[in-house]
């Protein structure tokens, strides 16, 4: 297959009457009888992606292929020996004749002048013996690169195989004059607009200016393989709005040799036409014709030559014949010419209709500094991020402090863009811009502010004990120039510091909130300052003090997300990311957390915030872990880890320890933990520890390892982690109470209630109440079950609901009231199941049995069976998305979404996406 084929393998959009007429075919050879069927369509419009769909579909078949190479033209026999390959264990059952014509023809045999006809029997004996046992289906790819002999065989035997279960299934692009005229066909056309439209914008993954992914869709003439390539030659910043402008990309650079020999054989005003039109984005024929003009090119006589050519077309839109004559043209421009039409284009662009295009190409036309384009960019920014995303802003930002004259000027610019640039995850880039910065002069607050910004570039690349201090320093000389900054580093302290845990250096939490409190008073009070002065309060007041203030903190917080939402406002935060979730869960808070962890997935997919995003992800996959939808977590996580490894960050591991302690019965959750540790100990993010502990203890608990559990939950309560202190609470009671420890309990219980009672939600008193039923007996004890059963029922947290309920049934079995225990342990039993919570799935199936119930011990299957990624791939093909849409969100190459896929049809017993939704289990919370 060529490298076109195999990058566009995966896109099956549009293609559903192609596919079922190739289950037809199929059903056909599996009825016993033959079909041929020959795909014909250019290079790289799919043609691969379906011969693979029916490799996938062959389910009970044999399945033999090969792709014609078009070096291997010249050497008869070639392709046809690749294929028999596999089959002449059964040469010598053919007749003589026949057996003797395919070993000459092969090799195997020194003799006359092959027989063709006698080859050509001889392989439709062997496909009939093949098929004896199954059927049997050929795959011939690129079979217009196949040697003249082979293809004469092949065909040959297509039209004469009868009475026997084989499919010969071809894939060409040559449609006239050749020999398997007359065979079967099926014709595998561009993709339709809306289909191209979807498959681009999915494939390049962050936001596209719509009339540049217009354009994008139109030159692709539908080719799935064309809008595929995007996104393995360009980043975001490429993209930034849609004002890309290409390069020679590294795909198929022999045809892009003869799209540029037919483009250099054009009369020079055709050449100008053209290499004016690979510089506009849009594709807009009145601005190209005018721009044109402007170089004195006489555009009737220059058109005309040029769609002579077939190189362009002019209709409503300029239309490039592929994305590669434009490429090509562009990346071939000497430096002045590309500024002339630049230049030219700026100038023919209307100031007042598109300002930013405007300034965009005067940009690229610049020789020289130049404060008059330098300030239409910095305009034009805030307006390129609501059509391109903040990777949008940036690029304009970063152009605008590059042709900045003033070198005052050019500071304050170059730590803008380097701001924005670090919320996108451009990290190299934000590098660069700071060290523009940092050559001066920088007064007193811009020292500062590129302080704070070094800071952040440090809790993006680690998220270690270093950010804290660092921006707690920032801050510190803030305080004196600008009060609101100052508060907002001080924030962003809060955020890092809660990354760093119990490996922060010096006592930052108590540094920050004496901060807050010695500032002057806000008179009107922002989100942030709200905010400062609940974690303020929370350090130096104590829980119970602050819990109020806590709340009005978030009450504030969530309507400020909401209206932002719902405005499609850019998203600000960055370090300081995890606070607000953190403290909804901290206040126990469910219905917070689940809007404000979706409110921030959503902001920062919208903005292309890929700085933000895995944080945000890894957080909306903690609710859903805790609300027992692991799939969708682990859909999260996996996403998150993808984005991570795109920027260059370390992948954000809390909610894969989390969830790897209830999936306790899989050995990979105990390594995770080991080299979690470590690595965040060697980083400094203490909070990975913490929950690394917390999720050991969690296991051991699930497990019945009370003294392992214990002391796990010990280490994990040793520092109270914002958000997971309470959790780790929770199973230093259990486990202290099965280990016999009742003052550990009891001293645990107190720390707790303190928390819960302040908080009041029907989280917290059903937590609270089945921890007090560890401790009590009797009837007293019955009645805290019951009182934790009633609570966390009106609440999200489905495990926590299953972990009460399999207590008391527990309880209620060493009582000898077996009879009432049974439904609660069934109940249990089947949510720790459905959510794959091993361990303690496998805790009240035990328990059951002791009651004399039976619950069928679980086989792993479905979710349980396949590993996150399967699970998360299998979960976004059951919604229909390709697998180039499923790689591109997901940050991984379709060939990796194919082997997966493939993985998950043997697991689950299927063969195809179709039927992907009868056998994955319905969805949990979310």
């Amino acid at each position: 297959m060529d490298e076109l084929a195999v990058i566009a393998q995966d896109s099956l959009r549009g293609r559903t009457d192609h596919m079922v007429a190739l289950e037809e075919a199929l059903a056909v050879a599996r009825s016993g009888e033959s079909t041929v069927l020959v795909l014909r369509g250019e290079a790289g419009v799919g043609k691969t992606s379906l011969l693979h769909y029916v490799e996938g579909q062959a389910t009970g078949f044999r399945t033999l292929g090969i792709s014609g190479i078009e070096s291997e033209m010249a050497m008869p026999y070639a392709s046809l020996q690749q294929l028999c390959a596999p089959m002449l264990g059964r040469l010598y059952d053919l007749p003589g004749p026949q057996r003797e014509a395919l070993s000459v023809a092969f090799g195997l045999l020194v003799g006359k002048t092959v027989n063709r006809f006698l080859v050509g029997l001889a392989v439709g004996s062997l496909l009939a013996a093949a098929a004896e046992d199954h059927p049997l289906v050929c795959l011939i790819d690129d079979a217009q690169w196949l040697d003249e002999t082979s293809i004469e065989v092949l065909t040959f035997v297509a039209r004469r195989l009868s009475g026997k279960p084989v499919a010969l299934i071809f894939a060409s692009q040559k449609s006239e004059g050749e020999q398997m005229a007359g065979l079967p066909q099926l014709i595998v056309d561009g993709l339709s607009e809306p289909d191209a439209r979807a498959l681009l914008v999915s494939a390049v993954g962050v936001p596209l200016d719509p009339a540049v992914r217009d354009r994008m869709v139109s030159e692709a003439h539908g080719n799935p393989t064309a809008l595929l390539h995007l996104p393995h030659t360009l980043t975001a910043g490429d993209l930034a709005g849609g004002f890309w402008l290409p390069s020679s990309p590294s795909m198929a650079s022999y045809l892009e040799n003869i799209f540029y020999q037919q483009f250099v054989t054009l009369p020079g005003h055709s050449q100008l036409l053209l290499q004016t039109a690979a510089a506009e984005p849009t594709g807009d024929v009145g601005l190209l014709f005018r721009a044109a003009r402007l170089q004195g090119v006489a555009v009737a006589a220059a058109g005309m030559s040029a769609e002579a050519s077939g190189l362009v077309e002019f209709g409503s839109r300029v239309r490039f014949r592929h994305l590669l004559v434009r490429s090509v043209i562009y990346s071939r421009l000497s430096t002045p010419t590309r500024r002339s039409v630049h230049q030219a284009l700026a100038e023919a662009t209307e100031r007042r209709l598109d300002p930013d295009r405007r300034a965009w190409h005067r940009a690229h036309a610049a020789t020289q500094p130049d404060e008059e384009v330098a300030s239409e960019l910095e305009v034009s920014a805030g307006r390129a991020q609501h059509r391109g995303g903040i990777a949008a802003k940036a690029s304009f930002l970063r152009r605008s402090a590059e042709l900045t004259p003033s070198a005052e000027r050019r500071v304050t610019r170059s730590l803008v863009a380097a701001q924005v640039e670090i919320d996108a995850g451009e990290i190299d880039r934000a590098e660069d811009m700071l060290a523009t910065a940092e050559a001066g002069p920088l007064d007193d607050f811009q020292m500062a502010w590129l302080e704070r910004l070094r800071a952040r570039m440090v809790f993006a690349k680690g998220r270690g004990s270093d950010a804290p201090q660092m921006l707690l320093e920032s801050a510190s000389r803030l305080a004196l120039l600008d009060a609101a900054s100052a508060r907002d580093t001080l924030l962003e302290a809060v955020g890092a510091a809660i990354f760093a845990g119990r490996l922060n250096e010096g006592q930052v939490p108590g540094q920050v909130a004496a901060a807050a409190r010695s500032g002057p008073p806000q008179p009107v009070p922002r989100t942030v300052d709200v905010l400062l002065n609940g974690v303020a309060s929370l350090t130096l007041d104590g829980y119970p003090a602050c819990a109020n203030s806590l709340k009005e903190a978030l009450k504030s917080v969530r309507q400020e997300e909401a209206v932002a939402v719902l405005e499609g406002e850019p998203y600000p935060r960055l370090a300081c990311s995890l606070l607000p979730e953190s403290l909804a869960v901290e206040l126990w808070d469910d219905e917070a957390w689940e809007d404000l962890a979706a409110n921030a997935v959503v902001r920062a997919r919208t903005a292309g915030a890929l700085a933000i995003l895995p944080i945000a992800l890894n957080d909306q996959a903690c609710f859903h872990v805790h609300a027992g939808a692991f799939d969708k977590a682990a859909g999260e996580i996996a996403e998150a880890a993808a984005i991570s490894a795109v920027t260059g960050s370390p992948a954000v591991i809390h909610t894969a320890l989390v969830l790897g302690g209830w999936k306790a019965a899989q050995p990979e959750a105990l390594e995770l933990v080991e080299t979690s540790i470590k690595d965040a100990g060697t980083r400094g993010e203490g909070r990975a520890i913490g929950l690394a502990e917390y999720a050991t203890a969690l296991r051991y608990n699930g497990l019945g390892r009370y003294d392992a559990a214990l002391a796990a939950a010990r280490s994990a309560c040793q520092y109270e982690d914002l958000g997971s202190y309470g959790w780790a609470l929770v199973e230093l009671i259990e486990a202290a109470c099965r280990s016999g420890q009742q003052d550990a309990a009891a001293t645990g219980l107190a720390k707790l209630a303190e928390r819960t009672r302040a908080s009041g939600t029907a989280w917290a008193r059903g937590t609270e109440a089945c921890s007090r039923a560890l401790l009590s007996d009797g009837r007293t004890a019955e009645a805290f079950y019951l009182e934790a059963i009633e609570a966390l029922a009106t609440c999200r947290i489905a495990l926590q609901l299953a972990r009460a309920r399999l207590l008391y049934g527990e309880w209620l079995r060493r009582e000898n009231r077996r009879q009432e225990s049974r439904a609660y342990l069934r109940s249990a039993y089947e949510a720790f199941s459905r959510a794959g919570a091993d361990c303690f799935a496998e805790r009240a199936r035990r328990e059951l049995s002791v009651t004399g119930d039976t619950a069928r011990k679980r086989t792993v299957g479905t979710d349980l069976e396949l590993t996150s990624q399967e699970a998360q791939i299998a979960r976004l093909a059951e919604q229909g998305l390709t697998n180039g849409e499923i790689a591109a969100q997901l940050f991984i190459s379709p060939r990796t979404v194919e082997w997966h896929l493939g993985n998950v049809f043997a697991k689950l017993g299927v063969s195809s996406r179709r039927h992907l939704h009868a056998a994955m289990p319905p969805h949990e919370v979310g």
